[in-house]
């Protein structure tokens, strides 16, 4: 698979500006069966190609603007009170990546957001860790699957992140629109019903790949192993595996690898060049009848050895080391996506308090991103091929140590 970047939107080919209101005029069609009413059904079209435009700041109040209108109320009233449902418009997407992105190789990529937000009021609100500000913030936090295939990349999925106090809060569940017996969820339970949805629905995926949060998860893993999905899931030092008949700690098979056996990747293209790092890759113990095998992959900084991370990986026993590595390396499309959605189509820009109108508002820029990233598909270059790898292979340096292929 190709590696993937999102161009900005200057580096459209001309062709792609002239030919975005056919695109748009596609995005329309697949949407009517989600619309109940007619005016429905534009009004939402109508705040798709807002996100698209040049409007400073894509709110109710903005995009009004920028068509005429004297006020923001039908906007409102798209994102409040009328008749549809963000989960159909959510499900008609998944069809969509499927048709114009969708690639048997492809990766689907977990990871949540954060939207800093002022009061206490806004649904899942709270003090809370916030990627996106790289600290705890009052802010909302949304849990996202990505998918990313040789011609594009985008967001597929979304759920709004409840901190543990809300569940708790009938009164104040029932006030943005949430049944009052909600109950908790962590991240990875949402990413895993999420992933659920994706594979069901036949968004073809040969990978699963997200940070910590979610590979040390075992119930998001193994709910990913019962269906036989590979994956290449990042972990934490203290991650418990097994190896050699023993439980270890991943930071204590970290300290028993040889400086030898490093070997250089590129873990894809980045914003500056392919992203360079250093890699070895153990086998962990395996059911020898099982057709897929468990490994732990590491990586490290080419400049820093102190500046490392570790991965689980469930792959099919014949899958080779620039795989893996090219999975792991895939994860930076969910934050360059993130990027394109808040600079672009306007992702973190809504002025709603609501879950209904946090959903219906998201999933619409999702549909803008969405287009944003077929049009592309279908108008850029071909994407430049990956750099050549060092000589060398994983079959090899297993072979050199004895170790089983598994």
């Amino acid at each position: 698979m190709s590696d993937l970047a999102l161009p900005p939107p200057e580096a459209l080919a001309s062709e792609a500006l002239e030919s975005w209101p056919d695109h748009l005029g596609a995005v329309a069609q697949r949407l009517q069966a989600v619309f109940p009413f007619r005016k429905t059904h534009g009004r939402a079209v109508a705040y798709i190609e807002g996100l698209l435009g040049p409007t400073a700041r894509k709110n109710s109040w903005q995009l009004a603007e920028a068509r005429g209108e004297a006020t923001p109320y039908g906007f409102q009233h798209l994102l409040g009170r009328a008749a549809w449902s963000p989960d159909a418009a959510r499900d008609a997407l998944r069809a969509y990546v499927r048709d114009h992105l969708g690639d048997p190789e492809g990766v689907l990529i977990v990871d949540e957001t954060g939207f800093l937000k002022k009061g206490t009021h806004s649904a899942g609100v709270g003090r809370q860790y916030s990627g996106t500000a790289g600290r705890i913030e009052n802010c909302q936090v949304g849990v996202f699957v990505a998918y990313a295939g040789p011609r594009g990349h985008t967001l597929v999925d979304r759920e709004l992140f409840l901190p543990r106090a809300w569940p708790d809060d009938a009164a104040r569940l029932q006030a943005v629109g949430l049944a009052p017996d909600t109950p908790f969820a962590s991240k990875p339970q949402r990413a895993r019903r999420m992933l659920a949805r994706v594979l069901d629905a036949g968004l073809p995926a040969a990978w699963v790949t997200g940070d910590s949060i979610y590979g040390h998860s075992a119930d998001l893993r193994r709910s990913l192993e019962d269906r036989d999905q590979a994956y290449v899931l990042a972990v934490p030092s203290h991650e418990p595996v097994r190896r050699d008949r023993a439980w270890r700690e991943v930071r204590a098979l970290h300290a028993t690898l040889a400086e030898a056996d490093w070997q250089r990747r590129s873990a894809g293209l980045g914003s500056k060049g392919p992203r360079w790092y250093e890699w070895q890759w153990l086998p962990l113990e395996t059911d020898p009848a099982a057709p897929q095998a468990h490994s732990l992959l590491f990586r490290r900084a080419c400049t820093d050895p102190t500046a490392w991370t570790a991965y689980r990986v469930y792959a099919p026993r014949d899958t080779d080391l620039d795989t893996v590595v090219r999975v792991a390396g895939t994860r930076w499309c969910i934050e360059n996506g993130f990027e394109a959605a808040k600079q672009e189509v306007g992702l973190d820009e809504y002025e709603v308090r609501s879950a209904t109108g946090w959903y219906r508002h998201v999933t619409l820029v999702l549909w803008a991103l969405a287009l944003l990233a077929v049009i592309r598909a279908t108008t850029l270059p071909a994407v430049p091929p990956a750099p050549k790898k060092p000589a060398g292979s994983l079959a090899a340096f297993k072979r050199s140590r004895g170790l089983a292929s598994a």
